[in-house]
Order: C-alpha cells, then structure tokens, then sequence
C-alpha cells in the first residue's frame, strides 16, 4: 500500500511582509550584527583579549591559498609504473561506474606480456564530472586519483575543460600545484 501524501498547506503573508520592507530591515540587521561581532573581536584580539571567541576570518585568494585536507577530492590523475607507463589497465571499471558518465576509455593491447591490456586513449570531461570520487573508488589497480590539490577547475571553452591521458599523466604541468604530503607518483 502507498505511503498516504501528507498536503501542507502554506500560510498568506500578512500585509507587512507583502511589502517586504520590515523582511528586508531584518536581513540588514542580522548582516550588521555579524560585522559589528566581527569588527569588536578582531579588534580586541588585537589588544590581547577575548581570544578564546573565534572571530571570521577573509581569506586573501588568490595571495593566501587555503591548505585543503588530504582526503579533498581535487583535479583526477593518472598514476604511473615505475617505467613511466600508466597504471591503468583499461578494465572499464572507472567508465563503468561514472554516474555523470564523463570518463571514456578505448582500450588496446599491452605490448608487456604480464600485463593485458592498456588505455589507447583514457579522457574525462571535466565539464560533466560531479567529482563524487566513485572512479577512484572503483579502481582495482589504483591507476586514477582525485588528490592534485589542484582547485583552479575552470576554462573558457569546453574544449579546455576535456582532458586526456597525457594531461591525467602530467597534471604538475599546468597552473599552481601544491602537492599532497605524499609525493606524485
């Protein structure tokens, strides 16, 4: 049996807030109250009192960058072998469980016989990509990663927005990169 709908129905304005003029003095208020908290903890921090009260702080970007955790799901890359080849062994797994389905792979033969197959082409349109990580997840040979801490994600066309394999295996070439505790592999 259904779930029975539960109607809720909306309460009329009353005339005041049809003028919206009290709501919009009430928005001024609380926006003057966070400043003037703001500005009277900053300035007795300044003089060495009231320290333990956090006041908010603007960070300055982009001068002062914001040191992002670890764990922060950043730009993708494509990790590599000790011989400089792509982990990646095009088992679709990644492509497979993409729910913007964002990541194409076509895959080829691997000239190493240990190893089966590999990406001829491994590209992801970060223009569709909601960065839910579940690629990385996904991956049984821990070929991709979202752990760049590169945050500056934006272009003017899509076609900047498309990245391919070679800039997944290279992403310390573009932009300010501040690497993870880890180091790049």
């Amino acid at each position: 049996m259904p779930p029975k709908t539960k109607v809720i129905k909306q309460r009329e304005l009353n005339f005041l807030e049809k003028l919206y003029i009290p709501e919009v003095i009430r928005g001024v208020c609380i926006t003057s109250g966070h400043f003037f908290k703001n500005l009277t903890l900053h300035s007795l921090h300044r003089i060495g009192l009231l320290r333990h009260i956090a006041a908010a702080v603007t960070i300055m970007y982009p001068e002062i960058k914001r040191r992002y955790p670890h764990r922060y799901r950043t730009r993708h890359r494509l990790t590599k072998r000790d011989d400089g080849t792509p982990r990646c062994v095009a088992c679709m797994m990644c492509e497979t469980v993409c729910p913007a389905k964002c990541i194409y792979i076509v895959a080829e033969e691997n000239p190493d016989p240990n190893i089966e197959k590999q990406p001829k082409t491994f590209d992801i349109d970060l223009g569709k990509c909601i960065y839910c990580g579940f690629c990385v997840e996904a991956c049984p040979e821990d070929a991709i990663r979202m752990d760049t801490q590169i945050m500056n994600i934006a272009g003017y066309t899509r076609e900047s927005m498309y990245y391919t394999k070679d800039r997944l295996l290279n992403p310390e070439r573009e932009g300010d990169i501040v690497k993870p505790s880890g180091s790049l592999r």
